[in-house]
């Protein structure tokens, strides 16, 4: 299995540019973050990923690999869209990535060109593509062409664990910025940690308001708390009530 490659360099930058960040590294340790050197299969990884866990994601590409042997142009092509969909997304993405196979073999996509273009650049090309937008375009810069300093502002995971570490109750394009030229030229690793700490590696509390959904569910459950409590002292009050019972 490939992992996302990076080392010393990246790590002492990190941590000689942010001491906070530098400590949850150091309680962190080294992350190994799977990558798909593979620019389609990993073009419809990401794809697969989108809007959906980490673990769902992991379960859907399992389920492809079992049904199609490898993901490639060819093997995509080859299955109907509803074999795709059956591997457990929507219809519109197994649509997005039979679309997207269709280009790379009739010559209207040369992904392996990515290469040798600039970050903004594949995010244009891709952006380009229907079903792909600026965060899956990032996605592929960082899990295959493990390009160094991606970082995306439409993670929300990312905004989670930037509020984590440095305990902002939010994160505005402003702050966001700051951090990414802080990070530069090593955004990425710099994700893998924030990823690890929006996962709960460091044990952090997010800071962000609850919103109103969340609040009502606190009530409820502070609510639910009560009512063994109300209902134990009834019984206990008919117990004294009811000498047939003692």
């Amino acid at each position: 299995m490939a992992i996302f490659e990076y080392g010393e360099t990246e790590i002492a930058h990190l941590k000689r540019v942010d001491a906070t960040l530098g400590k949850a590294i150091e309680e962190i340790g080294h992350i190994k973050r799977p990558v798909i050197p593979d620019l389609f299969a990993s073009l419809v990884s990401s794809i697969v990923s989108q809007q959906i866990s980490s673990k769902a994601a992991a379960t859907i590409w399992n389920r492809m690999l079992n049904k199609l042997g490898k993901v490639t142009p060819q093997t995509i092509n080859a299955a109907d869209v509803e074999q795709i969909q059956q591997c457990g997304m929507s219809m519109r993405k197994a649509g997005y990535i039979k679309e997207i196979a269709e280009k790379v073999l009739c010559g209207d996509l040369n992904i392996e060109l990515l290469h040798q273009l600039p970050d903004d650049e594949v995010c244009k090309q891709l952006s380009s593509l229907s079903g792909i937008g600026i965060w899956t375009a990032e996605m592929l810069m960082t899990f295959s062409m493990q390009r160094p300093n991606v970082i995306s502002w439409g993670d929300m995971a990312i905004h989670r664990g930037l509020r984590m570490l440095y305990r902002h109750r939010k994160i505005d394009k402003t702050l966001f910025q700051k951090y990414k030229r802080r990070y530069s030229p090593y955004a990425t690793v710099a994700s893998l940690y924030l990823w690890a700490i929006a996962g709960g590696a460091c044990g952090l509390k997010d800071c962000a308001p609850l919103t109103e959904a969340q609040k009502a569910k606190a009530r409820k459950g502070k609510a639910m708390e009560k009512k063994p409590v109300v209902k134990q002292a009834k019984d206990i009050s008919r117990n004294k009530k009811s000498p047939s019972l003692l």
